[in-house]
């Protein structure tokens, strides 16, 4: 398979990956929350495999996002309104009963959305590990600290594993990817009391449920790059940038944004769910 390699350019290994880790300073006490694109290193030889060798045997504790919205999400019912939820509903009972039934309910061996990337799933795959249970926003943890990372998650709060790898002292690590992929930006945004969606996903032979307080949209996250700069530790493995902030700081670089401006990180577009987070929002006041 083409991992986005280029004529005459050298595959990267598993050790050079495992070397760009270490370079950042990672290593046995460190607890990860990876984003991830394979693709965005070039050639990899080994594929997703290799890369998610080496964060196992460099780093003691591995997060990587598990969801399986492709599989388990099905749409809203029909009539059902949420204020400022932006997300469709089916226009009859009898299409939403179509998409529960080709729908799958969550089990803990369902592959992880391809959304996520590749590496997600070659960790499920390919080592030891816990994995959440929330039927659409999951976590797959493994190492030291995979246990209380995962136990943290209920269905009322699905970013709860943030909060627990930021307890531990843990980094945010992106592998050729942006901070549109941060799940702990999203995290900020609720501390700060941005509107919240319920999602609908099939839990079991033709039921569904409602599920509150996951994350809205984040193509507007890169903006907190130039205030994250000083406090981010980059090498550049292949063609990937690596990178490795502390969840505390960008926790932090996020709720100083929002403070500043309480739009902040959302875009002006009224179709967009950026609008839903924002609309009937008074300023935030929550203390976090």
């Amino acid at each position: 398979m083409d991992h986005g390699a280029r004529a005459g350019e050298p595959a990267v290994t598993t050790d050079q990956v495992a070397a760009g880790l270490r370079e950042l300073g990672l290593g046995r006490s460190s607890t990860v929350l990876v984003h991830s694109s394979l693709r965005a290193f070039g050639h990899v030889d080994g594929g997703a495999a290799a890369v998610a060798r080496a964060l196992v045997d460099v780093c003691g504790t591995v997060v990587v996002p598990a969801d399986t919205w492709d599989r388990t999400g099905v749409p809203a019912p029909p009539g059902l309104e949420r204020p400022w939820n932006a997300y469709g509903n089916a226009a009859t009972w009898a299409e939403h009963d179509e998409a529960v039934a080709r729908a799958d309910a969550f089990v803990p061996d369902l592959p992880v959305d391809r959304e996520m990337g590749a590496v997600p799933e070659a960790v499920r795959l390919g080592h030891p590990h816990r994995r959440t249970e929330h039927p659409l926003k999951g976590f797959v943890a493994t190492g030291q600290r995979a246990a209380d990372v995962v136990g943290a998650q209920t269905l009322d709060h699905p970013l709860a594993p943030v909060d627990a790898v930021a307890d531990a002292g843990g980094d945010v690590l992106l592998l050729g990817v942006g901070h549109t992929a941060s799940t702990a930006i999203h995290l900020a945004e609720q501390r700060r009391g941005r509107g919240r969606f319920h999602r609908y996903a099939k839990v079991g032979p033709g039921a569904w449920a409602e599920l509150p307080n996951l994350p809205g949209e984040s193509h507007r996250f890169d903006e907190l790059e130039p205030t994250l700069r000083s406090r981010t530790r980059e090498v550049r493995v292949g063609r990937a940038r690596l990178r490795r902030t502390g969840v505390a700081d960008v926790l932090a670089a996020a709720r100083a944004a929002l403070l500043a401006d309480p739009r902040a990180l959302l875009c002006d577009d009224p179709g967009c769910r950026c609008a839903a987070a924002w609309r009937g929002q008074e300023p935030a006041t929550a203390p976090r």
